[in-house]
């Protein structure tokens, strides 16, 4: 037996035309919400509404609508993805709402995620911090046979916990400094784990948080709200495994000299 109802709800969304003007809240009415929808369904009936009277719908990032792309990027009532623990918003779905409630939506607040419009953010920021070291360049040939490089247990689950950041960026607006150690120390952990990553671990390290920084990210002050708001739960223990490695970077760093052929 199905427990749908419907829920007359009052949405204050956040608005911006664009990166060069100024937002501010508006409110609208959504009567008549399935509890069964999720939360971006729900937007979306909002949205065929303020088409059907002409007006500018809400503008919100979507892909996959499967908790796996991380690209629903809002703050739903102060929370990034909203109420949920381990939760993105297009897995959300209104039942976690009562009749009645009042809904503030607002975009990821941080300098590095320049709001575009509505509720969309440029987070090309971490692209660039990938393009910076977050790979293997080492060529790794074709296939191996499975176990042709041991690696431990722990270190292998370790690595996927890591893997399964999203790269959403609900770490950055869920911090009081907008930092991206989280993701960032996911990205050098997966690799850092392996024994693929190991020959390109410390510039990888180094250059990546170079590149963090030049986004201009907060720093980290352990404050641990990264790893509350983070829908696949990536623990804070990657950032001082990042840590550990950067220092160690910083003490064995010896610049490259150009070689030179045989005179």
């Amino acid at each position: 037996m199905s427990s749908e109802k419907n829920l007359n709800l009052t949405l204050n969304v956040w608005r911006q035309k664009n990166a060069q003007t100024e937002g501010g809240f508006e409110t609208y009415a959504a009567p008549g919400i399935s509890t069964d929808m999720s939360f971006l369904e729900m937007l979306d009936v909002v949205n065929e509404e303020l088409i059907t009277k002409g007006n500018d719908p809400i503008a919100f990032d979507h892909d996959c609508r499967e908790g796996i792309c991380g690209t629903c990027s809002m703050v739903i009532d102060g929370r990034p993805h909203g109420p949920k623990e381990r939760t993105t918003a297009c897995q959300l779905h209104m039942r976690s709402f009562k009749d009645g409630d009042t809904i503030a939506i607002e975009p990821w607040r941080a300098a590095a995620f320049p709001v575009q419009k509505d509720l969309i953010v440029d987070r090309g920021a971490f692209d660039r911090i990938i393009a910076a070291g977050g790979f293997i360049s080492a060529p790794t040939g074709s296939a191996q046979d499975a176990n042709a490089l041991p690696v431990s247990k722990q270190n292998a689950d370790l690595a996927m916990d890591a893997a399964a950041c999203i790269g959403c960026g609900a770490c950055v607006a869920a911090c009081p400094n907008a930092s991206a150690m989280l993701f960032v120390s996911a990205k050098v952990s997966q690799l850092a784990l392996l024994p693929q990553g190991q020959p390109e671990r410390y510039i990888r390290v180094r250059d990546m948080i170079a590149q963090m920084d030049a986004e201009e990210f907060g720093t980290c002050t352990n404050h641990g709200e990264c790893e509350a708001a983070c829908p696949k739960g990536i623990s804070v223990e990657n950032i001082a495994r990042m840590n550990r490695d950067y220092l160690k970077a910083s003490l064995t760093y010896r610049p490259e000299v150009a070689s030179g052929g045989a005179g």
